[in-house]
């Protein structure tokens, strides 16, 4: 079977797929010519994909309501006809401040997206990957569920359990010929990063140019990851070349050594 054979049969689904990250995997997943159905949580970035990728599905969904997931889900699968492959993207960065100064509320939202929101969206989509035969969930962590990341605790154990609910899914699921991999990006160029950037900032009371150098000295290919390089490795993970890679944390982060 040709790259183009196996891609024209596979049917995925990228959640928070409207921006950044998720819409460069979304963009090459349809490159390859898989169907593809994506979610965000605001309506114009998802016009904005459809209109930029012909044919594309787009549903509304917060990923931390379970009901929306499984509807997302539902609605998507119907449509395509089954499901091979869930990229779970979708995360919030939390709160840049000492433990001390987290409120409960943001704490818990951080676990109700990234975690929650990753399990409710492989809950609903096993049965339709059991259904296919085979097929692959690569659930978005961090190398900050690796090291300590001061200042972003929530953030951190939110991927450090990432991290270990995509472990435990390889395991249960193994047995059905699904595939469950983590990816953990290091500093990834973007918006998200110049947030947290300049939440750190602040925080520590040095400039925007202060907190990247810090950021960067860590790496020590000294550079960001590129939105591509990440749906790249996801491609990998999720073609015919990743189908002996399970249960595997997966760095894409120029040599992230330690953290300050």
């Amino acid at each position: 079977m040709t790259d183009t054979d196996f891609w024209s049969r596979q049917k995925a689904i990228v959640t928070a797929g409207a921006t950044g990250i998720g819409l460069k995997i979304a963009s090459a997943l349809h490159a390859s010519g898989a169907q593809v159905w994506i979610c965000d949580i605001a309506e114009g970035p998802l016009a904005e994909a459809a209109a930029s990728l012909p044919g594309i599905g787009t549903v509304i969904c917060d990923v931390s309501d379970p009901d929306a997931c499984d509807a997302f889900v539902a609605k998507a699968t119907e449509a395509m006809g089954g499901l091979d492959i869930l990229v779970n993207n979708a995360g919030i960065a939390g709160p840049a401040a000492p433990v001390q100064h987290i409120s409960t509320d943001d704490w818990k939202r951080c676990f109700e997206v990234n975690v929650n929101g990753q399990f409710y969206m492989a809950r609903a989509a096993i049965p339709h990957l059991k259904a296919a035969g085979a097929g692959s969930i690569v659930c978005m962590a961090s190398v900050a569920g690796k090291y300590a990341f001061p200042l972003r605790s929530p953030y951190a154990a939110s991927k450090a359990a990432v991290i270990s609910l995509a472990r435990a899914l390889s395991v249960e699921l193994g047995p059905d010929q699904i595939r469950v991999n983590s990816i953990a990006p290091g500093v990834v160029a973007g918006d998200r990063i110049r947030r947290v950037f300049t939440d750190r900032a602040e925080t520590r009371g040095i400039t925007y140019e202060e907190m990247q150098a810090v950021a960067l000295r860590a790496v020590s290919m000294k550079t960001m990851v590129e939105p591509e390089e990440i749906a790249g490795l996801i491609m990998f993970l999720c073609a015919p070349s990743g189908r002996s890679i399970s249960g595997q944390v997966m760095s894409i982060c120029g040599g992230l050594e330690y953290t300050e």
